[in-house]
């Protein structure tokens, strides 16, 4: 049995999508893709994919990563094209690669998320941002199934800061790649925050740091911020950036290829690198 990871986005207005609506979306893919699915055991066998820590419905993602687990061995980079092709656009398969290693759940401790804030100046960001870092705790409130819970927001934010609105996309030093292309401003005043969180129990999510700059200093946007999640991964302590998940396998598929040798290009197509 050979198993895929794959790196998917929600762009655009499938950022609405729910988790449940993306389950069945991929699903479908799956079948219109044909893919060799692997399926549980029992009376109703479904096709063996798990998914990891996915994002809020209403926020858009560039880094969300699920496993499927395949009954045939398939080449990853194939397979990703049949399954991209199969999805509506905004539901995007960016990355693939063979499972080599274990735990990827494990891998994703922190997120880096971008938050624009459309009628917000720049000056006023920085001043809510200072004041938000600076408290040892900023307590939010958020409504959850069992009622009003109060919890800590400011633990869990390894950091935050003003992105300028004007600067062009690109890599920056949080470790999350180039910036989300709808979070680019337009007119009027628009200011860009950066957010690194872990991710601890209970979560904290970007609204609820937006609760918390509304209670240290008043922020509140006249309008919804519009949230994208740019990268998650492993936290580095001392880097203070968001490492890519996908990297332990892709170095291990490369180190079996290399031990492999020659033999490996003689493998036949499909076979992937099981």
């Amino acid at each position: 049995m050979q198993r895929i990871r794959l790196r998917y986005t929600k762009r655009g207005r499938l950022r609405f999508t729910s988790h449940r609506d993306f389950q069945r979306a991929f699903e479908r893919a799956l079948r219109r893709a044909e893919v060799p699915m692997a399926y549980s055991a029992g009376f109703t066998p479904h096709p063996k994919v798990s998914y990891a820590n996915a994002a809020p419905t209403g926020t858009g993602s560039e880094a969300e990563f699920l496993e499927i687990a395949l009954a045939e061995a398939r080449d990853p980079g194939t397979l990703r094209e049949l399954l991209d092709e199969s999805l509506p656009d905004g539901l995007d398969i960016i990355d693939a690669v063979e499972a080599r290693t274990s735990g990827l759940a494990d891998r994703l401790t922190a997120s880096v998320w971008e938050l624009r804030l459309d009628g917000v100046d720049q000056e006023e960001a920085a001043r809510a941002v200072a004041a938000f870092l600076a408290a040892e705790t900023v307590e939010v409130e958020r409504r959850t199934k069992n009622g009003l819970r109060t919890f800590d927001a400011r633990s869990a934010v390894a950091g935050l800061r003003t992105v300028d609105p004007r600067s062009a996309e690109g890599a920056d030093s949080s470790g999350a790649g180039p910036s989300a292309a709808i979070n680019r401003p337009g007119d009027g005043p628009c200011a860009i925050l950066r957010l690194v969180v872990r991710h601890v129990t209970p979560a904290v999510r970007p609204d609820d740091v937006l609760s918390g700059l509304r209670a240290v200093a008043d922020l509140a946007p006249p309008v919804p911020a519009a949230v994208t999640r740019l990268a998650q991964g492993l936290f580095d302590e001392e880097s203070g950036t968001v490492t890519d998940p996908l990297a332990p396998d892709r170095e291990a598929v490369m180190a079996a290829l290399k031990g492999a040798g020659p033999a490996a290009a003689k493998a036949p197509e499909g076979a992937g690198t099981a």
